[in-house]
């Protein structure tokens, strides 16, 4: 999938892209460049809105009045947000969602505190169990940005959260490390995404049998990627999908909306553990 729009905020990668001046740079490039801040600007202002966990809704969101497209049904959605972030970065993919049929997603928050990757999986994995004991399924999508994706991985492949993650959907998240903002290793969770970190040493051992099916946007402008390839699952033993996404910084991927649409493809898509019965795609 080609999906074309913004380009990053960070000059850094457009130094890397464009060499040269940067009074070379076309208007469209400053144009792109612009939007992108102004997806950083109106993050900021929601950024208040996501502090808190969500509340629990005490009945299903059908009578908010929004067109629903009927689709067949599926798991619930958890979306899990990147570094320093909170759960208000997927407002707008959420609402896409819940406008194409998805209408149990929960979207969580994790400390900001978080300095262990492994902890925040373990986490992660006892709201998953929650979210199913409370819904009634079997198992769960998630969609992780940046570093909810690593998390989110982490419990999939090493914590036998395959028996519950059905689909991971990653946005711009470091599979293989990234040496972007080095002055940030101060940071125990951004040495951990390092390239060649003990953490990241353990996703490339063997992962044999592992059920979960991977889906990862990566993009040739993101910034927070360094090499840009990084954000791509690369394990034999995984049953993964890389997607190639065209001028969309790492801020944009959780809002564009050509990327809410291959990441409904990805959960609309019957796993391989599925059958079809009556027409529809049953877990």
């Amino acid at each position: 999938m080609k999906v074309t729009g913004v380009l990053p905020l960070f000059l850094p990668i457009c130094r890397r892209l464009w060499p040269g001046s940067l009074a070379s740079l076309s208007v469209t490039l400053v144009k792109a460049t612009a939007l992108e801040a102004a997806i950083l600007a109106g993050h900021l202002l929601l950024y208040p809105t996501g502090l808190t966990q969500e509340r629990r809704p005490s009945a299903r969101p059908d009578e908010e009045g929004t067109a629903r497209l009927p689709v067949p049904p599926g798991p619930p959605v958890v979306l899990l947000h990147g570094f320093i972030d909170n759960r208000s970065v997927f407002v707008l993919l959420r609402r896409s969602l819940a406008q194409h049929g998805r209408d149990r997603v929960v979207s969580l928050n994790y400390s900001p505190l978080t300095c262990d990757i492994r902890t925040a999986a373990e986490l992660l994995g006892r709201h998953v169990e929650e979210i199913c004991a409370r819904t009634g399924s079997d198992r769960v999508d998630i969609v992780g940005h940046s570093l909810g994706g690593l998390i989110a991985r982490y419990y999939a492949q090493c914590l036998g959260g395959d028996l519950r993650v059905r689909t991971l959907v990653t946005l711009g998240t470091p599979h293989a490390g990234t040496r972007a903002v080095p002055l940030a290793n101060a940071h125990p969770i951004v040495r951990q995404m390092r390239p060649g970190s003990p953490l990241l040493e353990e996703l490339t051992r063997p992962a044999p049998g592992c059920r979960t099916r991977f889906v990862s946007f990566w993009s040739d402008l993101d910034s927070v990627m360094d090499p840009l390839e990084a954000a791509c699952v690369d394990h034999p033993d995984l049953d993964a999908r890389n997607v190639r996404v065209s001028g969309i910084g790492h801020l944009a991927l959780p809002v564009h909306p050509a990327v809410a649409a291959g990441i409904r493809e990805a959960l609309d898509e019957p796993h391989p553990g599925e059958r079809l019965a009556g027409g529809l795609t049953v877990a």
